[in-house]
């Protein structure tokens, strides 16, 4: 791997473009409706424009790009289901049966998985990516989840994934995630940059009980205390108490902000590597859309800490990119309105709102 990737992409990453984002706001005032009236779509019109420095950007070819791992935090009970089914859903993946994939082939969009740790040895495919680290985190609980250089090597993984795809054409980046345990560990991230309580921002994750939820807040907590993170230093809270995934899905978002493309941020744990990714550059938050936010109390916070509003709240609980994919046709739906929409002068309307209606109060 070339030395300083991480490094080199940081330096790529810059302000949006100002001068057409406010030409793309004054051609909003001209389309033939009133002020404002399409809402979200035209905020969202405005930022695609300010991102890629094109008015009518194109959002296809796209990929979804799935990170996977295994958690040493698992052993704490602290999911549903045991850490075996983070192979299980890895191979359903592959297979095709996943609801990423269902998603994707409904919204044309290229599905590859990347293995930065999963506690298997999966077979060859043509959508994986072998990158494994090795096979699944220490338990944060009692010791740090990875060396610091081993969360270097998994951002930098994920940031040369993303320049791959993008080389290969992709105009649109989809984050997702697999990982039995992930959500302890995206709760513990949230927990330690936002100082609210472990009961504050951990979920039930995968379908746990309310004494499961009770042990989860517990390792949460002492495995807080016990790695004591550095809230200013992304490294350093990667690998205290982060995962692998998490680690590659940061990198693929700075990798999308570098190349001046939208990254589609999805669940919980994609939030988590989002605001982590704004730590190594705050700018980065500039390129992120929330396409979804999930029931996980934490998400929503992270979502609020990053100042992305999501398109879609659908109460999914599912990573993989699924909720990130539903929120394509409204990135579609911003730019074409704005392209194709007739102006007023054009449609010969009168958008001027008269004297007693401007003047009547709300």
């Amino acid at each position: 791997m070339a030395k300083n990737v991480l490094f080199g992409t940081l330096e790529k990453i810059g302000d949006l473009n100002g001068a057409l984002m406010e030409g793309v706001r004054v051609r909003q005032q001209r389309l033939a409706k009133p002020k404002g009236a399409l809402g979200r779509l035209e905020v969202l019109s405005v930022q695609l424009a300010g991102i890629t420095g094109d008015m009518q950007p194109p959002l296809s070819p796209r990929s979804v790009i799935v990170c996977a791992a295994d958690h040493g935090v698992a052993e704490e009970n602290v999911s549903a289901y045991p850490a075996e089914v983070t192979r299980q859903m890895v191979l359903n993946l592959l297979d095709g049966g996943a609801a990423v994939n269902v998603l994707a082939r409904q919204f044309g969009a290229r599905v590859i998985l990347v293995d930065v740790g999963v506690n298997a040895t999966l077979p060859q495919h043509q959508q994986l990516y072998d990158c494994k680290i090795r096979k699944g985190t220490n338990n944060m609980l009692y010791e740090p989840a990875m060396e610091r250089d081993e969360a270097l090597t998994a951002v930098e993984i994920g940031i040369e994934i993303a320049n791959a795809e993008i080389a290969s054409g992709s105009r649109l980046l989809i984050t997702g995630d697999i990982g039995i345990g992930n959500t302890t560990s995206s709760a513990a991230i949230t927990s330690l940059l936002t100082g609210l309580a472990a009961q504050e921002v951990t979920g039930p994750g995968s379908g746990l009980g309310l004494s499961g939820w009770r042990r989860k807040c517990e390792v949460v907590e002492k495995s807080l205390a016990l790695q004591n993170p550095n809230p200013i230093d992304p490294l350093d809270i990667l690998c205290k108490i982060g995962g692998l995934e998490i680690a590659a899905i940061t990198g693929v978002i700075l990798a999308a902000a570098a190349a001046r493309l939208p990254v589609l941020i999805d669940g919980f744990v994609s939030a988590a590597s989002a605001i982590i990714a704004s730590l190594f550059a705050s700018q980065s938050k500039l390129y992120m859309i929330a396409g979804t936010c999930s029931s996980e109390p934490g998400h929503s916070i992270l979502l609020n800490i990053l100042d992305l509003n999501p398109l879609l709240t659908l109460d999914l609980q599912i990573g993989e990119g699924a909720g990130a994919l539903l929120a394509i046709p409204l990135l579609e739906a911003a730019v074409n309105t704005l392209n194709e929409m007739t102006t007023s002068e054009e449609a010969q309307i009168s958008m001027n709102a008269t004297k007693e209606a401007a003047a009547a109060p709300l």
